[in-house]
């Protein structure tokens, strides 16, 4: 007589129930999330977030149910409870995100001791497989969003093309090998702590500098590559990341530039006439129609519309392996007022810390 596979039938039910990203996941036993439950510290029944648009409740419990889904190590739960803090923040406007037809999918980025202690790859790779924390911990926050949020695609989710991103996205900012602060103490954290950050992101744009030296011959060839995001005449854009590899970053540093004196050249950089910005010039998009309306002939006007509302939604970060001068450019998502990067300490048990 053969023995059933209990785990075969129990992934093949979860099918069924529509709670997997197409990929198999783990089944949620009792155990399973209770080991979960208590490596976060915090009681099941606590409420984190209610998760646009269909603001589920994530309680810790709920959260760790998805964690162990998507493959999640226990003590990865304090990170991924962070993530989905950081998402249902207004400012990132998971409702907007969950429901366009664009492509953003929530990346998390991981900063302080813990990407050490949980083996968060900042390095060789950083976008790509072989971390089981960076693939679990993203996976798990895309299955918060279709499970609680209900998010699904071709119902609620409605994304012309999405992107892999969608399956998982979560880097770590490799600190080790910046010249400069990390971002979350850029943005106000201490050096001690573990935080994340995210962001509603298309899918990385890879930027090839073998031959530049010095900031001044690299500049050039990172604002033209940003200058296409969205599209080449797209202007008033909010939030997105530069990601500079290490050798690119190091180019800087050896020159004495900060991450600001960055920020300022490509704003500077990546702005444009009125008189270019005409929709039907060199392509169909341009300006719309109100913001073409404030200027009595756009024709000939001259005023320089830039290509980023300021030099701070230019967020810069070092990742990547320490050889190959490769960085990449990692879109967010501006329709309307947008998704900004938010951040979240990340709590963890003193034990643990």
């Amino acid at each position: 007589m053969s023995v059933p596979d209990v785990d075969a039938d129990a992934i093949e039910e979860l099918y069924a129930r529509g709670v997997t990203d197409g990929l198999p996941v783990v089944p949620p036993t009792r155990a399973r999330v209770d080991r979960a439950i208590a490596a976060s510290g915090r009681s099941g029944d606590e409420l984190v977030a209610l998760v646009p648009p269909n603001y589920g409740r994530a309680t810790v419990e709920k959260v760790a149910i998805n964690a162990v889904m998507a493959g999640c190590r226990p003590e990865y739960l304090p990170v991924v409870i962070a993530a989905i803090d950081a998402v249902c923040d207004e400012a990132f406007d998971l409702h907007g995100v969950s429901a366009t037809t664009n492509a953003p999918s929530p990346l998390v980025i991981v900063n302080g001791p813990i990407r050490a202690r949980l083996e968060i790859n900042s390095g060789a790779g950083v976008f790509g497989p072989g971390w089981r924390a960076n693939a679990t911990i993203g996976r798990a926050v895309r299955l918060v969003c279709v499970n609680l949020g209900g998010a699904r695609p071709g119902v609620v989710s409605m994304s012309t093309l999405a992107h892999p991103g969608r399956y998982t996205y979560c880097i770590g900012e490799h600190e080790e090998a910046s010249p400069w602060e990390s971002l979350a103490v850029e943005h106000g954290f201490a050096a001690s702590q573990s935080v994340v950050a995210v962001l509603a992101a298309d899918a990385p744009l890879g930027v090839y500098a073998q031959h530049s030296r010095t900031p001044d011959h690299l500049l050039p060839t990172l604002a033209a590559s940003m200058a296409v995001v969205s599209h080449h005449r797209m202007t008033h854009w909010g939030d997105t990341l530069l990601v500079l590899s290490p050798e690119h970053a190091k180019i800087f540093g050896d020159a004495g530039w900060k991450k600001a004196d960055v920020r300022r050249w490509l704003h500077e950089r990546l702005r444009w006439p009125v008189r270019a910005l005409r929709p039907g010039l060199d392509g169909g998009e341009g300006l719309p129609e109100h913001v073409l309306a404030k200027f009595g002939d756009p024709s000939s006007d001259t005023t320089m519309i830039p290509k980023f509302r300021s030099p701070e939604n230019i967020k810069v970060l070092v990742a990547g392996g320490l050889a190959g001068r490769f960085s990449a450019i990692v879109p967010g998502w501006t329709f309307s007022k947008g998704s900004a990067l938010v951040f979240r300490p990340i709590h963890t048990p003193s034990h643990s810390r």
